[in-house]
């Protein structure tokens, strides 16, 4: 009988696949676009669409629930705030698995997996803005006698 086999173990202990999908919920809560492998993507999926639907619900023990699960208190202020406001219409299937071909050194399948709905600009969280360098005009200097 094939009882409570029901996910991958991605050739991973339960310790590093707990911590594996902690840090790809975290980064999928903060950027709302993320690029893994298509297992990891499928595995994913389910995971981020039960934390969206325990923060749609705000209370303390949802709150502390999450925060177990997350280890992370701006991920859970943003799904409490942000995403929970941004998915309150919605029933579900609060996310999408996207393939993108496959990686150029092993040839693993890769996928895209992010919100629905998502915000563009929470992509560019990290990066630093650039700034526009003005050009110094140099004065020529006077020559002299």
């Amino acid at each position: 009988m094939r009882h409570g086999l029901g996910h991958r173990k991605l050739n991973r202990t339960a310790e590093h696949r707990k911590a594996l999908f902690q840090n790809m919920l975290n980064s999928l809560i903060k950027y709302e676009q993320i690029t893994t492998t298509l297992p990891k993507a499928k595995e994913l999926k389910p995971l981020i669409d039960k934390v969206i639907t325990i923060g749609k619900k705000n209370n303390l023990s949802n709150k502390k629930r999450l925060f177990s699960k997350l280890q992370d208190k701006s991920s859970v202020v943003k799904v409490f705030d942000i995403l929970s406001s941004r998915y309150q219409k919605r029933q579900g299937g609060y996310s999408r698995v996207l393939k993108a071909g496959f990686r150029y050194g092993d040839d693993a399948p890769m996928a895209i997996i992010e919100l629905v709905d998502r915000n563009l600009e929470a992509k560019k969280i990290d990066k630093p803005k650039k700034v526009e360098t003005k050009e110094k005009e140099l004065t020529p200097v006077a020559a002299s006698k």
